[in-house]
């Protein structure tokens, strides 16, 4: 418990630090505003939830006609699993683009049970060691019915090696939790994952017209883009290749003593993440 709560201070200064250089302006209508989370409406069937505790770590409601998701669960939300029914009257199903505490924080606690990618299994002793109820899995590649409204499960490994996104092809965006980093991207896995994971989204971008993802530290103006997506591929393979090397960071989290900037865009890493 002791290491957990280490990892959410360092976490919270080390995104929270990042994100100073994005001002919120957000467009959206605000559906509810508490204490610990504001939500608004992206669209008729669809909520972001902005929390207070790490960098606005977002959380989504994605409603379909015969039940919901609920993508991340922030870092302590209090009485989630009832503000989240004052927006959505349809059952509601909790899964996670990973299992870092800000957004699988003391609030799963509120569900009976959560999906997650089981490469993420790895960090949950760790992240989600509290956690009281049943743990299933993601497959990559399933498509989640909800009525009227399907989301595509895609495993993004990078930032985390269970880290997912979910795509609604019809409404043509999708949501990545930190797998593309929000503008500053912890990488834990290695650049070669990370390399993998940006050729396959970009493919599946353009084959489906996807125009942006929703990212886990969302601002108002900070979507993921094609773009970004495939300039993190090229930083990628530019340092794989030895063409760029990114500067020392000495207070850097997570063994994370590396930053590459370039295209408005960090990756933090280590050096063992250079393969």
């Amino acid at each position: 418990m002791k290491r957990l709560t280490f990892m959410l201070i360092a976490l919270c200064a080390f995104v929270g630090a990042s994100a100073q250089g994005f001002r919120p302006t957000y467009q959206e209508k605000v559906v509810y505003e508490g204490e610990d989370v504001t939500f608004r409406q992206i669209d008729a069937h669809t909520w972001e939830g902005n929390g207070r505790m790490m960098a606005n770590e977002t959380l989504y409601i994605v409603e379909g006609e015969d039940r919901a998701l609920l993508i991340d669960a922030g870092t302590n939300i209090k009485d989630l699993d009832k503000i989240v029914a004052g927006i959505t009257s349809k059952p509601v199903t909790l899964v996670a683009t990973h299992v870092h505490p800000d957004h699988t924080g003391a609030s799963i606690n509120y569900f009976k049970e959560i999906y997650i990618n089981a490469a993420d299994m790895v960090n949950v002793k760790e992240m989600m060691g509290d956690y009281k109820g049943e743990i299933k899995y993601l497959a990559d590649g399933e498509v989640i019915d909800l009525g009227g409204r399907q989301i595509e499960v895609i495993f993004t490994p990078g930032h985390t090696p269970g880290s997912t996104t979910f795509i609604d092809r019809e409404a043509h965006y999708g949501f990545s939790g930190d797998a593309f980093g929000s503008g500053n991207l912890l990488l834990t896995t290695n650049f070669s994952t990370l390399a993998l994971t940006c050729q396959r989204m970009s493919e599946y971008m353009q084959k489906n017209n996807i125009t942006k993802l929703y990212p886990g530290h969302y601002m108002g103006s900070n979507c993921e883009t094609l773009k970004r997506v495939q300039d993190m591929l090229q930083m990628s393979r530019d340092v794989l290749a030895g063409k760029v090397e990114g500067r020392k960071n000495e207070r850097g989290m997570l063994g994370l003593d590396h930053v590459l900037t370039m295209h408005g865009v960090n990756i933090n890493y280590g050096a063992a993440q250079v393969k």
